[in-house]
């Protein structure tokens, strides 16, 4: 864990940012409540604070000193509100403004991975303008059946279908363009799926201990990941050794290829044929709900919930803790 001497409890007024004004609304706000819960139990000044209903100025106005970041999706993990906390002079939790808009990105996100040789599931992207009838119907002939479509810069799997047959390609692609008016169709890859928590900065970041994940028929979809006990999670993962040392060893390099700090999850594709993984995506801002996977993995190591919370504000920080140069 972080070391929480430097955070000076006595001394803080924290906001937890939760709700907000994305898709992952109701999210954030049970992931913000359980946060502001813990906060308190381990003696913070820690109070509610909704991007959606008040202005970020009040956060100075109020003399808040940090802040927690519990929203999820657009305008809270995309390094809009880091942008707004860095001019605001509030140390936040989690990455910066470029490692958050990075990670928010899919596409830009496989790019980076790609770039340095780490891997991710081939895919097709296709800007709006370049979202004909005719390229759109020759994307299963590209990736192969099943494929994955979604929209590149949501989470929680909102917008996501999985299309088994080339004639579901044109209402998969009309759901996912609801939510992103870009499009990104991913090769599906067939085997166990996983994710793993990294806490830290640079290369004293580490990884947790990683979640195997049993969906009913596979669907780790909205409904199942926040509302439903159907999914199955195993921490320990009960993986062999070799290929969970190699899974934490990919996710760390995955995060710190994007610049990320103070915490992450990256989710994981185990591929059955050969046992080889495939980084889907970086979560900068992960769920903190009762479903949630940093606390099960934390939990795992040994860690509570309530340490967890309190490792993670006393890492906040700034893209330029000195503030903005004066000329």
């Amino acid at each position: 864990m972080s070391d929480t001497s430097t955070f000076n409890i006595e001394n803080a007024k924290v906001a937890v940012l939760m709700g907000g004004m994305s898709a992952e609304r109701d999210v954030s706000i049970m992931s913000g409540t359980g946060v502001l819960k813990a906060l308190q139990s381990k003696g913070v000044n820690a109070l509610a604070f909704d991007p959606a209903e008040r202005s970020l100025d009040d956060l100075k106005r109020e003399g808040f000193t940090h802040a927690f970041i519990a929203l999820h999706g657009r305008y809270g993990e995309d390094g809009s509100v880091q942008g707004a906390l860095e001019l605001l002079g509030i140390p936040y939790t989690g990455s910066g403004v470029m490692a958050s808009a990075m990670a928010m990105d899919k596409v830009m996100t496989k790019r980076v991975w790609s770039a340095v040789g780490l891997s991710t599931p081939g895919y097709v992207w296709l800007a709006p303008e370049d979202q004909t009838a005719e390229n759109i119907q020759a994307i299963p002939a590209k990736l192969g059946l099943p494929l994955i479509v979604k929209p590149p810069r949501e989470g929680s799997s909102i917008g996501m279908s999985k299309v088994t047959e080339a004639s579901q390609i044109q209402a998969a692609t009309a759901l996912a363009t609801r939510y992103d008016p870009d499009l990104l169709c991913e090769e599906f890859i067939t085997g166990e799926e996983l994710t793993c928590p990294i806490l830290g900065n640079g290369p004293t970041a580490r990884a947790l201990p990683v979640v195997r994940i049993a969906a009913p028929d596979g669907a780790y979809d909205y409904q199942n990941k926040y509302f439903t006990d159907d999914v199955k999670y195993h921490c320990p993962s009960d993986l062999p050794e070799a290929e969970e040392t190699e899974i934490q060893r990919l996710v760390v390099a995955a995060y710190r290829a994007l610049g990320c700090r103070g915490w992450g999850r990256a989710d994981i594709m185990l591929r059955a044929s050969d046992r080889k993984p495939f980084l889907l995506e970086m979560n900068t801002s992960p769920g903190m709900t009762s479903h949630s996977l940093v606390p099960m993995s934390a939990r795992a190591a040994g860690i509570s919930y309530e340490d967890l919370c309190l490792t993670l504000l006393a890492s906040a920080t700034l893209d330029h803790p000195q503030g903005p140069a004066h000329a």
